[in-house]
């Protein structure tokens, strides 16, 4: 029998592993895009189109992990793909090549996440500890970015991204399997809709904002005020660093409602995209990165976790994350065509009003009744 120590250390290594593969392509995608694409409009598809693929598979496969229990099966085949498929990016030196290693990535990763946040939320067994947990996909996107940085280089990147898949999988080979309990009903997935009706709403709303304005942030740094690729790593090492200070202050001393963190995550962006808009040299981003990494901090844990306390939990996760996809479809393109047509500043403004909106929407949440939809 696996101790409980070497158990919580394994899943903080393979999620650490899955999230620092992603984020070292994820980051600096527009900046690669823009090397290929040939206007800004372009760019923007080629960043929608991972997230459009995660549509495709990550809430089939999470419905697919409730229904067999079979959490590590697809945990490790989705390791498996995304080190093929985020490796075949080294060899995309075209729009169209691109565009179908960022699919291809898109339906990998998409298979993997929901089971592996169920099963780092089964195998922790209380929100402290499964909030230090999680708080290892932060601590991977860091670990992404500035290996990024210290890379700086736009090739090989993808290489780096494989061998973290690779080490990922390697790790999982030692998770044990967990008791879980297969979910068989009917129209589970419109039940989960329907019941958290104003967290997904708001979701969708809130990130369309935040997607459009990623997508531009990286090129705005390096076009409008001359920072180099090692200068956005460190911008964005503020916002997965803090996130993953603030995860695990939540585990330990933040001991307010699931709800009250989710509206809390959703206010703080529209600071962050208000701060983005005024700023006149690049890192002066920094400090409201570091509000960024702090709101999906509260967010992403006050999200989750209220679904996963009341909901089928690797179904829920997976809604979740396709709604964070369905908006990374849509925001990359009306950031493309408002800064074809504009400038990149006007997206900020638009992220700013989308999301206001989105906060509005949030404040209607109110504590649900558990076990609506059975668990």
């Amino acid at each position: 029998m696996l101790k409980k120590d070497n158990l919580n250390n394994l899943v903080r290594g393979t999620t650490f592993f899955q999230h620092s593969g992603i984020a070292i392509t994820f980051v600096f995608m527009p900046i690669i895009a823009s090397g290929v694409a040939e206007s800004v409009f372009e760019i923007g598809i080629i960043v929608a189109a991972f997230a459009f693929a995660q549509i495709l598979t990550e809430t089939y496969f999470g419905r697919m992990s409730d229904r067999k229990a079979k959490r590590l099966l697809f945990i490790r085949v989705g390791f498996v793909l995304c080190a093929l498929t985020f490796g075949l990016h080294y060899f995309a030196d075209n729009t169209t090549y691109l565009l179908i290693a960022r699919i291809g990535a898109g339906i990998s990763s998409g298979i993997m996440i929901p089971p592996m946040l169920a099963y780092a939320y089964e195998a922790g067994k209380g929100k402290s500890k499964v909030a230090s947990l999680i708080s290892f996909h932060a601590l991977g996107w860091l670990a992404g970015i500035v290996a990024a940085g210290f890379a700086n280089d736009e090739r090989l990147i993808f290489v780096i991204s494989s061998g973290f898949f690779i080490i990922g999988f390697l790790i999982s080979l030692k998770l044990p399997k967990l008791q879980t309990e297969k979910i068989i009903g009917k129209g589970i997935i419109k039940k989960i809709i329907v019941k958290n009706k104003f967290l997904f709403s708001s979701l969708l709303i809130r990130h369309v904002g935040a997607a459009a304005a990623w997508t531009i942030l990286p090129i705005m740094l390096m076009e409008y005020f001359g920072a180099e690729l090692y200068q956005v790593s460190i911008v964005y090492v503020a916002n997965t660093l803090t996130a993953f200070l603030v995860m695990n202050l939540m585990s330990k001393r933040i001991q307010i409602q699931n709800i009250t963190k989710y509206k809390i995550g959703i206010g703080m962006t529209v600071i962050v995209f208000v701060g983005l808009a005024l700023i006149t040299d690049w890192w002066m981003a920094w400090p409201f990165m570091a509000i960024v990494g702090c709101s999906w901090a509260f967010l992403f844990i006050g999200g989750n976790f209220h679904l996963m306390e009341n909901n089928p939990r690797s179904t829920s996760t997976a809604i979740f994350s396709s709604t964070l996809a369905i908006s990374t479809v849509i925001g990359p393109v009306i950031a493309g065509a408002i800064a074809y047509y504009t400038d990149y500043t006007m997206v900020m403004y638009f992220s700013i009003i989308v999301t206001l909106f989105a906060f509005i929407i949030s404040s209607k949440m109110k504590s649900e009744k558990p076990n609506e939809v059975p668990i």
